[in-house]
This record gives C-alpha cells, sequence and structure tokens, in this order.
C-alpha cells in the first residue's frame, strides 16, 4: 500500500452548493487529499481520502492558477489542467509537487498559452473512481476577467 499526496487531485469544499470560495484556501485542501493506492496480484484499486471540510455535494468555485493546456497549439482548448505554481509540472507524476486540478471548459477557448495564469470560476465536483488517481474535476469553468 502507497500513501500519497496526488498531483492531478482535486476536491470539493464543504460549503453549501453554488458559494464562490477563495482560492488560497481552495489550493490548500487540493494539496491535502491523500490517495491510498492498493495493488494486489489481482486487483488495483485507489482510495481518496479528502480533508475535514470537504463537501460530497457539488460546489461553484473561483480559482486562480496556471493554465497547461491538454489539446495542442491552434487548436480549440476544451481541457486543461490548473496549477497552483508555474513551476510545477503537472505531468511529471511526482506527488510532492503540489496540487493541480483537470479543467472543463463550459466554451472552447481559442489558445490559451502553456503557464498563463487565469482565474476560472466552475463546479468541483469529486471523482470516486477507484480507478484512477483524479479526486475531482472543475466543469463548466469560465474564465474570469
Amino acid at each position: 500500500m502507497q500513501i500519497s499526496k496526488l498531483a492531478l487531485s482535486a476536491a470539493t469544499l464543504g460549503v453549501s452548493t453554488n458559494v464562490v470560495l477563495a482560492q488560497p484556501d481552495t489550493w490548500a485542501l487540493l494539496k491535502d487529499i491523500q490517495i491510498n493506492e492498493i495493488v494486489t496480484e489481482t486487483s488495483y484499486e485507489v482510495r481518496k481520502t479528502w480533508p475535514k471540510g470537504f463537501a460530497e455535494e457539488e460546489v461553484e468555485i473561483e480559482i486562480t492558477g496556471y493554465a497547461a493546456p491538454l489539446t495542442p497549439e491552434g487548436e480549440a482548448l476544451r481541457e486543461l489542467i490548473l496549477v497552483s505554481d508555474m513551476g510545477l509540472c503537472p505531468f511529471c507524476g511526482n506527488p510532492d509537487h503540489n496540487a493541480g486540478l483537470q479543467v472543463q471548459l463550459a466554451e472552447a477557448l481559442p489558445f490559451v498559452s502553456e503557464n498563463q495564469r487565469i482565474t476560472l470560476r466552475g463546479t468541483l465536483s469529486k471523482v470516486h473512481d477507484p480507478e484512477t488517481w483524479q479526486a475531482a474535476i472543475l466543469r463548466d469553468a469560465r474564465i474570469v476577467p
């Protein structure tokens, strides 16, 4: 059994639905998600534990970070990984580099430069899938001017 913090994990905060939350608390909670990877000869399971204060329901949040697009340059952007610090690699697989958050945009954007600082507002949901380290996702996100 391996216990580590998930680089590409996120979680929902323990407040009522449709409340916009402050970015610093969000990044701190995302970083504190615990992942237990259980591998046996016949099975694989990922158990996620969210810090105290996370809610089960979806929550609207606003969060600022640096974009790492998931589509090639020149294509319309529909998904990205948002990281708290420009120096962090969201694809390195190192759980010690801090939190990252997968984002699905409400509308495709023509282009967002890698490592561009942006603020997004969207619905944050837990991901309970026992076969992935992903712990949450920000859906229907829009850039906040």
